[in-house]
């Protein structure tokens, strides 16, 4: 399977051991801000909202802190919520690629910041274009194998728009245009399937090779680039072996 997936997959397993739970919480709280103010504060008119609070659910995001950021996306506290979306393009070690997603009401602060955070860490700013061109914007829905066939995801969403179901070790992967999300989800919760997270993320279409020492430096950098809060998502076409996996998880 795909690199994307693997590092997926190691970094779903960091951010339980790491127990960034708070750090989550204030990036879906702003997706939510984005929303409301986008589409005003109706889930039932807004999808991006009803997707965003969905999210925020699924990660134990609290019912009032939820309800706070709909109103205050929406302006119905008075507040102003006034975020601007940037991605930065950077290389990472051993030739890896790395998109970086930014949400921030201070564009300055951002660059200085995701700067600062990729130079110091081994990385180097791409020029505009020069990275972007290696992914495609998808839809991605990663749910747990528990017994199921590539065929039993292919039967619930193929009708729903499902591109490809993708093996990434312990889970399986749905592709999809983005605008197909939705329909996946209802396909899946008709056919009594849980997931466990559906984003548009951005999917490279070819890998790169990471030895041990170089996924260390990969993951130094990711991990400081994630801990700005200003980056909402951080892509990469950086491909970690299974036993460069297990070097990793042993120390």
């Amino acid at each position: 399977m795909s690199g994307h997936s693997k590092w997926a997959t190691t970094k779903h397993k960091k951010a339980i051991i790491d127990g960034r739970r708070a750090k989550s919480f204030a990036k879906l709280i702003k997706n939510i801000e984005v929303a409301a103010r986008m589409g005003g504060p109706d889930l039932a008119g807004n999808p991006g909202l009803e997707l965003a609070v969905t999210k925020a659910k699924k990660t134990s995001v609290p019912n009032d802190n939820i309800d706070r950021a709909i109103k205050r996306g929406a302006g119905l506290t008075g507040e102003v919520v006034d975020y601007t979306e940037i991605m930065y393009e950077a290389r990472g070690p051993q030739g890896s690629a790395l998109l970086i997603e930014c949400l921030t009401d201070n564009k300055n602060r951002a660059a200085s910041e995701v700067r600062l955070a990729i130079s110091r860490n081994g990385g180097t700013i791409a020029d505009p274009g020069s990275v972007s061109y290696l992914f495609a914007r998808k839809g991605v829905v990663v749910l747990p194998k528990n017994g199921l066939s590539e065929d039993d995801i292919l039967m619930a969403v193929l009708d729903a728009g499902a591109e490809e179901v993708k093996d990434s070790g312990e889970n399986w992967e749905i592709h999809s245009e983005p605008s197909d999300l939705q329909a996946i989800r209802d396909a899946l919760k008709e056919a009594g399937i849980d997931y466990d997270t559906d984003e548009a993320e951005f999917v490279p279409s070819m890998q790169v090779d990471l030895d041990v020492e170089g996924a260390k430096k990969f993951m130094k950098l990711v991990d400081a680039l994630e801990d700005l809060d200003d980056v909402q998502n951080v892509y990469s076409n950086a491909d970690l072996s299974e036993e460069v996996q297990a070097a990793l998880d042993a120390e």
